[in-house]
């Protein structure tokens, strides 16, 4: 990926690296490593370990400071759907981040630059990447404009499955339930396709790394359809 690419993804987050290698290094995805034995350290998942604790802290401590009569436990609950895999890549979308990531052969002809496991792990990588370069601050400002800003729309996905399940119960006779239509990829990076249903009608379509996330995502199209 040119250097020009990878300058225009700074002008759209805003974020001017000092150490631009660190920004390559978040947008390089193992299989591109691989393709160019580089070697796995040289890709983005040390990156994304990195980052994935970085954005844990920040939304503990947005939550912590916004929500004071939040217990503990609705805390947590709260936390692990805003950093869950779905919401993340659903972040990545809105800064248009799967055009960025650099991906081998293999990937890149599957698909893989629209996969929520590449662009939410990507998104963490670049958190981490923000950190390293700019500092906790810099980490802390990118996170609270791209993840926790507009939490009452982001809600909707988030809480996808129960907001569908309570609209069905107040005004359908038909029963909600979610339908596996294939599976896609090697068992190690497994991609289910899957339809909310409401009697024999699809309302909803999505997809996931795990049926779980797929359901997620088909009740969220679902709602945005209705």
């Amino acid at each position: 990926m040119g250097e020009t690419r990878l300058k225009e993804l700074e002008d759209k987050i805003g974020y001017r690296f000092k150490d631009g290698r660190l920004l390559f290094q978040a947008m390089c995805h193992s299989s591109y490593a691989n393709d160019r034995h580089m070697g796995r350290l040289r890709c983005n998942e040390r990156l994304e370990f990195l980052g994935d604790a970085v954005l844990e802290l920040v939304t503990s401590e947005f939550l912590y400071e916004k929500y004071p009569q939040m217990p503990e436990g609705d805390a947590t609950k709260t936390r692990a759907s805003i950093v869950c895999e779905q919401s993340l890549a659903f972040c990545a979308r809105s800064i248009s981040l799967g055009r960025y990531i650099m991906l081998g052969k293999g990937e890149e002809v599957s698909g893989g630059r629209e996969r929520p496991s590449i662009t939410s792990d990507a998104f963490e990588a670049l958190i981490g990447a923000i950190y390293l370069d700019g500092g906790f601050t810099s980490a802390k400002e990118f996170i609270r404009k791209y993840v926790l800003d507009d939490l009452e729309h982001k809600k909707l996905f988030y809480d996808s499955k129960t907001i569908l399940q309570e609209r069905i119960q107040a005004g359908h006779e038909e029963k909600l339930h979610y339908e596996l239509i294939r599976e896609e990829g090697p068992d190690h990076r497994k991609l289910f396709i899957v339809q909310a249903m409401l009697g024999d009608k699809v309302i909803g379509e999505g997809s996931g790394r795990t049926k779980k996330a797929a359901e997620q995502a088909a009740a969220y199209h679902a709602l945005t359809g209705i």
